[in-house]
């Protein structure tokens, strides 16, 4: 990441001028630091989603009663004079009573139907107590589940009672009859809508909810007492459905002013521009707007529903306007269920707000039921006053001189509205209110493109924006649209779906039924289309396929796996990656898209991506591959080939830097090894009978007493951090412990049979010294025993097996494995295992009885019975060796109590009778078995784990995944357009950098006046430390006050500075290896630690030496044929000696360039592997050229040479720039011994300072064969470095001692004894290091102290 341009706004220029120069920082780049490394990988949780409608409801039959006995006040009623007088717009005085009540009821009705055209109406004018009952029993019984609606008005009869009744008539008009609010409720049922158009209307309410109490009461009575009346009847639905809309409160009156009509309530639930309009003339403001009369208002042209006239408009406006303030006022459930769930119900509440409005101005309050909070008062309402204006002042003129009608500005304002919201506001606020108006506008073709804009942008800030714009009720209006064939909104819709999909994937189904997928398709296959918007298309369609036959038929028909497999080659990686994604998908379980991939040879298409240069898109076509042969569908010897083929394509990535590959890749093995289940059981039976066999040279039979003394003088090593990755950490282990677990050892590695005694029980499974799997104790292979096959198999003549040629598929496949379960990340080597564990546990299940073996012989012998006491057998049939034999390693654990009483070891083999002689549980197995059934339920331990027969938990499932397609996926549901923290220059996270970078500016500057004064003495003791483990490799941080030391598994952080200890954890290698190098990498920024051990592993940790707990970012094998057993004896302290013999090994030797992100790896091979931490894959392999190890490198990023020293004391320079067979541009040869270091300067002319064994520090200009400069230093060397800056070496010596050289080759110091503590002589140097700035001079000596010498103090 280069950030030329924001050089300027670097803190550059708050520096003093001299230091200005110093901001180099900017420009490194960062390794490691990808999402893929810092999250975990894991899809999302699913949002619980809210806004589908479960219950979406219809209104379908609507009874309208209205008693108004025209002509007859009501006795309790006193009218004004004038009064208001119109019913549904119709003087009822101004015609005969009877034609003037069936006009008023067949208006009523038309104006429902403008809300409901398609429901059954039912009017009932004037109606007794019959009437009613006939009418609301015979609706409710038509609408079955669905809504039905009651319309009450009853201006022509008394105001409802206390008691809950409302007035109907007796058959001749003489007598007003009371219909109680219960009958009414049992007739109506549930769910009802009841509008009730009178005064004192809030009583109704009031006694409506009474009565439904009641009702609840009764009913939990009768469930209790089945001798009540109630109990034998059909249950009474219950009235929380029941939605009701009164005119007014309990006590209110409705108003009479003559200016309005009588049934107001009505008017403004049924026609509510018109009562809106002559509402808005009757204020003073209108006044405002001259010539706008009462009589003009009933001239708007237009019709409500066309939304391109000003009526419509004002229509459609007003819709926007109520539906957003409900929005905003409504809590969302509410919402949900009044505004969006029934049609005509969401209608007549836009319009009840209105209604709350009006009428509040005349001192009646409307009530509703579920109550609302007021929304009377809400701002929105002026943008309606402000709309009704501007229309209404051109009606004049467009009535009188037909002038064109302006359309209102009011979607456009509010759309920028919108837009300043999303520009802006900041992180946490409010949702914009005018969300619900950027769901009308998309009716609009004219703001369409302008609001899809928009909402993307609003999509874009995350999940919980989707989830709001879901619940407002998108969806229909963006599935509708996916229908337009408009070109410029395919990128705008591409990328909404995008969205939505990425948090609710469930959507799949409705863009399959609405024909959605063709759209995506479309799209994905238009070459002019840019990479992006094909990106978003592909991944909704790997959504839409994605566990979903439907989806992935319907796909296939639509040419999906052609148009993916011709992108696949594409410029852009995400487009790369989401293509395989989805053709991976398609195949899942779908084997006709399996076949059409087959013909396409889809297979060989995807092989050239598992060498891409981005992980994630070499996972994906893992991931694709995997499912591409994990078909369970029936084989032909066609499909086997391929299944072979794509095999042994996916076994070249065993060693892919990246550990999310690898993590695919076994999954993807496993795949196929439940295809060929029969056929892994053959191997893995061959290969456990062999590991038996084979007694493999390890650490336990060659560990000679000398190498082992640091351990025993050594106090109980101290507790190590627990470490995220590990969960099985060691802990204090007592020398007791340790030579009893030894003795163990070397019993059982040399084959001796072994009885289960208790001494042999407290040594654990060797397992959990490396995996950090709690599932350990369950597993068949423990990771010795799966270590050991891994060994045998690399160098064993193993052609000689039975029944399986040795170099089929099926054995490559499983080596691959056995290496995986090996791997230095312990997510990898968990699944690995997982894998290889269950197939040992078919075949041990599967093999018969007559394949136990006597201990002793290899001859066949008669079946042991399972009640036999023999507790000797050891069995070919795949158990490890006895727990006893995998015996806790040196230092790393703390033997475990013996489980379940002691009576069975931890690692339970199958078909060895146990102490208590019952048969092991594997016997209850029936022969043949689904490979993943649980099998029976255990009998002896069904106690403590019946749930988990056979430790079933720490074997595989059939759907093995990684989670990282999820976890991809998240990558859409993420802000996209956002501006990553890191570029923000207010950030939090931009000025942490930038006073670190500031920080090591004024580190470089003065260690620089330091050095440049001259270093004339280097003996100040400033730090000394004992360290837990004998100190192997130490590193100084450059810019912290900080220091690593490793010894042979586990690291140590110091503060030199406070003298205090920071953090001590383990590093996860084997026993068998130990840590040979180490390297900060991102020195300068955020810290990582990259370890590197003998058996070619790289491990890279963060979150270390602060208070949380080190994390592995990253880990894998940097050189593979570094295998333990070239390595000779197992070396503690002795290395030292053998070198000047020029005997063992380098172990591994690492360099870094930061500035290119390149890792330099050599060691005991015979090439210098290159790798690119960008790509997290190898480079290049440089031949060394030599037949010996290399023991030091050196490069030098501006002239890409690499300085090698090699074991045979050459040293060698290489060019990388140029081809395998001449990259090699010199070689001096004029070291006689081991070279300890090979040190190549960073300046333009930068030397090469080489060092041996014997002493002889050797000066070589790059262009000349010969040395120009040799200096004789100590003899014995076993440790010396080279300060970068300040031109002095230090040489530590067996001999127990440090001398420390200026480059002329004067000793300025000799270091013999540590300060205070009575001058105590130092120990034999096992390692030191020079501050890459400061003159400090670190040192570990095998006394497991740790100091650091520097120079004088008047100089620093």
């Amino acid at each position: 990441m280069k950030m030329d341009s924001e050089l300027l706004l670097s803190p550059a220029i708050f520096l003093a001028e001299e230091e200005e120069a110093d901001m180099s920082d900017w420009n490194l780049p960062l390794a490691f630091m990808k999402k893929r490394h810092s999250e975990k990988i894991e899809g999302s949780k699913a949002l619980a989603q809210s806004w589908r409608m479960k219950d979406r409801m219809k209104t379908v039959s609507v009874a309208l009663v209205l008693c108004l006995n025209v002509g007859v006040d009501p006795p309790d009623m006193v009218k004004t004079s004038p009064c208001a007088r119109l019913e549904c717009w119709i003087d009822p005085l101004s015609m005969s009573p009877q034609k003037a009540l069936e006009t008023i009821g067949a208006n009523l009705q038309k104006q429902y139907e403008n809300w409901q055209p398609r429901a059954r109406y039912k009017q009932s004018l004037d109606p007794t107590v019959d009437e009613v009952k006939k009418l609301c029993t015979s609706l409710r019984r038509n609408a079955k589940e669905e809504r039905v609606l009651f319309h009450y008005n009853g201006h022509g009869v008394p105001r409802p009672t206390v008691n809950g009744e409302i007035w109907v008539f007796n058959k001749n008009y003489t007598q007003y009859i009371p219909l109680s609010v219960y009958d009414l409720q049992t007739w109506m049922g549930s769910p009802s809508i009841f509008v009730y158009d009178c005064s004192n209307a809030g009583i109704i309410v009031k006694s409506f909810k009474q009565f439904a109490l009641q009702r609840e009461q009764e009913l939990e009575v009768a469930a209790i007492n089945p001798n009540h009346p109630l109990a034998q009847m059909p249950l009474p639905p219950s009235m929380k459905n029941c939605i009701q809309l009164a005119a007014c409160e309990a006590s209110e009156l409705l108003p009479m002013n003559p200016d309005l009509p009588a049934d107001l309530f009505t008017s403004c639930l049924t026609t509510p521009i018109k009562i809106a309009l002559r509402w808005f003339c009757m204020q003073k403001s209108a006044k405002l707007v001259p010539g706008v009369t009462l009589d003009l208002i009933e001239k708007i042209p237009g019709r409500l529903n066309d939304r391109r006239t000003p009526l419509g408009e004002l229509n459609w406006i007003f819709t926007a306007i109520t539906d957003t303030i409900a929005w905003n006022v409504l809590p969302r459930d509410l919402f949900q269920k009044l505004f969006r769930q029934d049609l005509l119900v969401a209608s007549l509440f836009r319009n009840f707000l209105l209604a709350e409005r009006i009428m509040r101005s005349y001192n009646c309050t409307p009530v509703s039921s579920p109550r609302l909070p007021p929304t009377y008062m809400h701002a929105m309402w002026q943008a309606w006053d402000l709309a009704v204006d501007i229309c209404l002042s051109q009606l004049p003129t467009i009535i009188e001189e037909g002038t064109a009608f302006r359309h209102s500005p009011f979607f456009a304002e509010q759309l920028t509205a919108f837009q300043v919201w999303l520009t802006m506001g900041v992180e946490n606020r409010n949702p914009p209110e005018q969300l619900p108006i950027v769901l009308q506008v998309l009716l609009s073709q004219v703001h369409r493109l302008r609001a899809l804009d928009l909402l993307g942008r609003f999509l874009d800030l995350g999940p919980w924006a989707v989830s709001l714009a879901l619940s407002v009720g998108i969806f229909p209006y963006v599935l509708k649209l996916l229908q337009s064939s408009a070109r410029e909104l395919r990128p705008l819709l591409v990328f909404i779906w995008a969205k939505i999909l990425a948090v609710d994937s469930s959507c799949q189904a409705d863009l399959v039924k609405d024909n959605g997928h063709k759209y995506f398709l479309s799209v994905l296959a238009d070459p002019y289309m840019p990479a992006e918007h094909r990106t978003m298309a592909v991944f909704i369609l790997a959504v839409i396929v994605n566990s979903y036959t439907t989806g992935q038929e319907a796909c296939l028909q639509g040419n999906l796996i052609a148009i993916c497999l011709e992108q696949l080659s594409d410029p852009h990686p995400l487009l790369r990656q989401w293509v395989a994604v989805c053709l991976g998908r398609i195949w899942q379980n779908f084997d006709s898209a399996r076949w059409c991939g087959v013909r396409d040879s889809a297979h060989e298409k995807l092989y050239s991506l598992l060498s891409d240069p981005i992980p994630e898109v070499r996972c994906a076509a893992v991931f694709a591959l995997g499912t591409f042969v994990g078909n369970s569908a029936e084989r032909t010897d066609h499909s086997t080939t391929i299944d072979h083929n794509v095999a042994m394509m996916l076994a070249q990535l065993i060693n892919d830097g990246s550990p999310v590959v690898r993590k695919e890749l076994v999954v993807a093995l496993s795949h196929l090894v439940v295809q060929y289940e029969s056929n892994f059981c053959t191997v893995a039976l061959q290969f456990m009978e062999e590991e038996k066999n084979y007694a493999v040279p390890s650490t336990a039979n060659t560990l000679e007493p000398c190498n082992l003394t640091p351990v025993r003088d050594s106090p109980a090593i101290p507790r190590l951090r627990s470490v995220n990755s590990y969960t099985n950490i060691r802990a204090a282990t007592t020398a007791r412990n340790l030579n009893k677990s030894l003795q163990n050892l070397n019993l059982n590695e040399e084959g001796g049979p072994v009885a289960f005694s208790p001494g042999n029980l407290s040594t654990s499974s060797s397992a959990s010294s490396t995996l950090g799997s709690p599932d350990n104790d369950e597993y068949i292979l423990s990771f010795e025993t799966i270590d050991k096959m891994r060994r045998v198999s690399s160098y064993s003549s193993l052609n000689s097996l039975i029944g399986v040629s040795f170099n089929s598929v099926y054995t490559q496949i499983w080596r691959v494995l056995l290496h995986l379960a090996a791997d230095p990340f312990p997510e990898v080597s968990d699944l690995a295992m997982k894998v290889l564990n269950s197939i040992a546990y078919k075949a041990t299940m599967n093999a018969r009885p007559q394949r136990i073996l006597d201990s002793g012989s290899l001859t066949q012998s008669a079946p042991a019975s399972p009640t036999s006491k023999g507790a000797h057998i050891h069995q070919a049939g795949g158990s490890p060796p006895m727990p006893s034999a995998s015996s806790s390693s040196l230092t790393n654990e703390v033997p475990k109590p013996p489980t379940r009483g002691g009576e069975q070891p931890p690692t339970r083999p199958p078909y060895t009778p146990t102490l208590g002689g019952q048969a092991p549980h594997s016997h209850q197995f029936p022969r043949t078995r689904k490979m993943f059934d649980k099998g029976p339920s255990g009998s002896e331990q069904a106690g403590d784990d019946a749930d988990d027969p056979g430790g079933h938990k720490a074997y595989m499932n059939a759907n093995l995944s990684t989670g990282l397609c999820d976890w991809s996926a998240k990558y859409f549901a993420q802000p996209v357009m956002k501006i990553p923290e890191e570029h923000d220059v207010e950030s939090q996270v931009r000025k942490e950098r930038e006073w670190r970078f500031l920080r090591n500016a004024r580190v470089r500057k003065q260690s620089q006046r330091i050095t440049q004064r001259g270093v004339t003495r280097l003996d100040d003791q400033i730090f000394i430390n004992r360290n837990p483990g004998v100190p192997s490799v130490v590193k100084f941080h450059p810019f912290n006050p900080c220091i690593a030391v490793a010894d042979k598994d586990s690291i140590c952080f110091w503060d030199w500075e406070k003298a205090e200890r920071l953090d001590y954890f383990y590093n996860g290698n084997p026993r068998y290896t130990r840590i040979t190098a180490m390297e900060y990498l991102n020195g300068h920024d955020y810290s990582l630690l990259l370890t590197a051990t003998d058996d070619g592993a790289l491990r890279i940790w963060k979150n270390f030496a602060d208070q949380r707990n080190p994390e592995m970012v990253t880990a894998w094998q940097g050189l593979s044929d570094m295998l333990p057993t070239t390595r000779g004896l197992a070396r503690r302290v002795s290395i030292y000696l053998d070198r000047s013999k020029g005997q063992g090994g380098a172990g591994m030797v690492v360099d870094w360039e930061q500035e290119t992100g390149l890792l330099m790896t050599s060691g005991d091979v015979r090439v210098i592997r290159i790798w690119d931490t960008e790509r997290e894959m190898k480079v290049q392999d440089i031949p060394t050229g030599a037949d010996s190890c290399v023991t030091s490198l050196s490069c030098d990023s501006q002239r890409s040479l690499i300085a090698a020293g090699l074991g045979d004391g050459s040293v060698r320079l290489y060019d990388r720039r140029m081809g395998a067979n001449e990259c090699r541009v010199m070689t001096y040869r004029e070291h006689s011994s081991w070279v300890v270091k090979a040190h190549l300067q960073k300046q333009t002319d930068g030397k090469v300072i080489s060092v041996s064994v014997d002493g002889d520090v050797r000066f070589f200009e790059l262009r000349s064969p010969d040395s120009v400069n040799v200096l004789q230093t100590v003899k014995g060397l076993t440790a010396l470095d080279i300060h970068p800056q300040a031109n002095l070496f230090a040489c530590g010596s067996m001999n127990q001692f440090i001398a420390v050289y200026n480059s002329n080759g004067d000793v300025i110091s000799n270091i013999k004894y540590y300060d205070g503590f009575m001058g105590q002589r130092i120990g034999a140097i096992s390692c030191l290091a020079f501050h890459p700035y400061w003159p400090h001079l670190a040192v570990g000596s095998n006394d497991y102290y740790m100091s650091i010498y520097s120079a004088e103090k008047r100089l620093r």
